[in-house]
């Protein structure tokens, strides 16, 4: 298995709107089109702090894992978000998300972020998995309102 990570590029798009969708179907979300083309533009953007990683089988695009950087108000430097990692179905099980956080990871050391957080569905017992082999869950419940 040749694993490839690396930034998303103008070329990438039709490869992520592809996983896009699929993540949104698992997660049964349904967005507006001017959402998503938005999300793509941001992730394009050079001063958005929304940028994407990739992960490529042999070639294939079969992940992504989306995050910001932000500052914080614990710690002297900024934290990373991961807000959005999947993989599409038959790249699961190949430790692919395993690399792909692993990347980011590195990523975020290098640009100097003191922390990386995430969430996901409390019911997501595969992704649960693998993060809680990073780490264990920190309690915190998740409050969203819509405005």
């Amino acid at each position: 298995m040749t694993v490839v990570i690396r930034d998303a590029g103008p070329a990438d798009e039709a490869g992520w709107r592809g996983l896009w969708d699929q993540y949104l179907d698992f997660y049964e979300v349904v967005l507006a089109p001017e959402v998503t083309a938005a999300t793509w533009a941001r992730l394009m953007d050079p001063a958005s702090p929304v940028k994407a990683r990739l992960a490529f089988d042999g070639g294939q695009m079969v992940g992504f894992a989306i995050h910001l950087h932000h500052p914080s108000t614990w710690v002297l430097g900024e934290d990373c978000y991961l807000e959005d990692l999947f993989l599409a179905p038959e790249a699961r099980g190949k430790k692919i998300g395993k690399r792909l956080l692993n990347d980011l990871i590195k990523l975020a050391k290098a640009k100097g972020w003191q922390r990386l957080y995430w969430h996901t569905d409390e019911e997501n017992a595969v992704a649960r998995r693998l993060y809680d082999r990073f780490v264990k869950a920190d309690g915190h419940v998740r409050y969203r309102m819509t405005l």
